[in-house]
């Protein structure tokens, strides 16, 4: 597979990827919720198509560079989830002007709530609740929130929270407690502007942790998570996602032996696959990602134990690991961190039925 390719690639393996979007289809569908997948990590019309099972609608989008090559594939009802500033004001206009798709925004001022309404008068937008990791939003019970929804007016559409927060942690006890929380603080903000007579149409949470494992829905209208499609070895070392759920991997290429200080070097360093450590937290040999056979995807035991801008080093732990990784030999490396691996300037996926699946990158 993949033979004379020139590396580093990234490798999507498409029969995973279904797999794991079926998942969690199926979850949203017992919940009875709209799952609305983010976009973030897979950077791919093409697997958005998959994670939204050919609806052409309901994405949820980290930058307008993205919101901007669904609207022009024909999606519409994106979410930008992140705060919205009078810088971005003219690429939306833009964006819903030319494709005549819907962009959804989010706020958690009253500033920014009034900025919205003088320059988008026709953009809905969303409050953002904070529901415990302090990133972005506000309390869910701050008098403010009656404000913003009042100084939004009929561009108010609803409540949106995240809990980020539930990576932190590789016990299931706590993602449920952590998804009780982020489920109670949307719920808790909706209840206060409705009891103002404020209309709340959507209520929308989501990490993918806090989406599998939350016990009590009620209430909610709404799923965003978007790790699930790809997983990762931080997913997987707190007990996410089996080690074969894992979708995403990087084809590299060993381009070097130095058996003196018992290493050989491979074409993938840190702009391949990120300096991300965050997999070590709870997978402490995860290094910066696992060898794998390039065929099988079985682990080799092996792993990059320092990178450089384009260099990957890997310690041995015998001579034969030299026989059996020769010089122009590949492995496959499964990454620590899905989102930043794949955003290391790759521009495309090289999908394991032969096709080449183009990514958005930038801003």
């Amino acid at each position: 597979m993949f033979e004379n390719a020139e590396t580093p690639i990234l490798v999507l393996d498409r029969e995973r990827l279904l797999a794991n979007a079926e998942r969690m289809q199926q979850r949203a569908k017992a919940l009875g919720i709209t799952l609305r997948p983010h976009f973030k990590t897979s950077k791919s019309v093409n697997v958005a198509e998959i994670a939204t099972a050919g609806r052409r609608s309901t994405l949820t989008v980290s930058t307008l560079k993205e919101a901007e090559a669904l609207a022009e594939a024909g999606y519409d009802d994106l979410l930008y989830a992140v705060g919205i500033t009078p810088n971005k004001f003219a690429r939306v206009a833009d964006i819903q002007a030319r494709t005549g798709k819907q962009v959804i925004l989010c706020v958690d001022s009253i500033e920014m709530a009034r900025a919205v309404v003088a320059a988008l008068p026709q953009a809905p937008v969303m409050i953002e609740v904070d529901c415990g990791e302090h990133r972005g939003g506000i309390a869910s019970r701050a008098p403010e929130m009656i404000d913003i929804a009042r100084a939004l007016g009929e561009q108010f559409r609803g409540i949106m929270t995240h809990a980020g927060h539930s990576y932190t942690t590789d016990q299931i006890d706590r993602v449920k407690e952590i998804a009780d929380a982020e489920a109670s603080a949307a719920c808790e903000a909706t209840e206060l502007l409705r009891a103002e007579g404020i209309s709340v149409d959507t209520v929308s949470i989501g990490s993918t942790p806090t989406v599998l494992y939350a016990d009590n829905l009620e209430g909610i209208t709404e799923l965003r998570a978007g790790i699930y499609l790809f997983w990762d070895l931080a997913q997987f070392g707190r007990g996410m996602c089996a080690l074969d759920d894992i979708a995403m991997s990087v084809l590299t290429t060993v381009i070097g032996h130095n058996r003196s200080a018992g290493v050989l070097t491979l074409d993938a360093g840190a702009l391949a696959m990120s300096k991300d450590i965050g997999a070590q937290t709870f997978l402490p040999d995860a290094g910066y990602g696992w060898l794998c056979n390039a065929d099988t995807m079985e682990p080799t035991g092996l792993r990059i134990d320092v990178v450089h801008q384009e260099h990957g080093t890997v310690k041995v732990r015998n001579e034969e690991d030299f026989e059996r990784h020769p010089i122009g030999s590949t492995v496959r490396v499964l990454p620590n961190h899905a989102c930043l691996t794949a955003a290391g300037g790759y521009g495309c996926y090289h999908v394991t039925n032969g096709e080449i699946w183009p990514r958005v990158d930038g801003w």
